[in-house]
């Protein structure tokens, strides 16, 4: 039974949880609508802030670094000079129906939320996670690695390489999209018009 102490601060919890995930649906359709690539790039931004929010609410502190470090920040960045080989506005498109397209976004949704039915609850002790390798890493972690931090334990030691590897991706696409981008001129050695100027 839970006590009266702890309502109030589950239920704020509830309505901060609510209240970004509303806000990322709403960001998510301002995205959709708008036909200014700026705008959508600034929306980007502020979607990946939402996010590492809502992650830090979920008690995911790492996850939320990673998100606001790379969504927020490098893929801002490089989206904004990706804009400087294209034009500010998106070309009008003729609204088409995908019957396929829709039938596959269907069938992984119901798939998603299928899986998603035998899921542990959130926090759950006796999850396959925390009763197995979560609570072997927390034995191990304080006798094995003099690091305080086990999520930062896990990541710098246990999972060096992978960590290693994420970190390689990462790198390997800036240097794809500078080479994307082109070296000493700022619009790739071409003019770039938007279809306003030129009407």
């Amino acid at each position: 039974m839970m006590s009266p102490q702890e309502a109030p601060g589950l239920t704020a919890n509830l309505l901060i949880d609510l209240s970004l995930l509303t806000l990322l649906v709403f960001v998510a359709l301002a995205m959709l609508r708008s036909r200014h690539l700026f705008a959508v790039v600034m929306l980007s931004g502020v979607y990946s802030l939402l996010s590492a929010s809502f992650f830090v609410s979920l008690d995911a502190v790492d996850v939320a670094f990673t998100e606001a470090a790379v969504g927020a920040g490098i893929s801002t960045v490089l989206m904004l000079a990706g804009m400087l080989l294209t034009a500010r506005r998106e070309k009008p498109a003729r609204p088409r129906r995908a019957p396929v397209a829709l039938l596959a976004v269907a069938a992984v949704g119901t798939a998603l939320i299928y899986a998603s039915l035998d899921m542990p609850a959130f926090g759950d002790p006796d999850s396959p996670a925390n009763a197995g390798v979560g609570r072997d890493y927390l034995e191990r972690t304080p006798k094995e690695i003099a690091v305080p931090n086990v999520v930062t334990a896990v990541l710098a030691s246990y999972r060096g390489f992978d960590t290693l590897g994420e970190v390689m991706v990462i790198f390997t696409a800036g240097v794809a999209v500078i080479l994307l981008l082109g070296a000493g001129s700022a619009r790739g050695g071409r003019a770039v018009t938007d279809a306003e100027e030129d009407a």
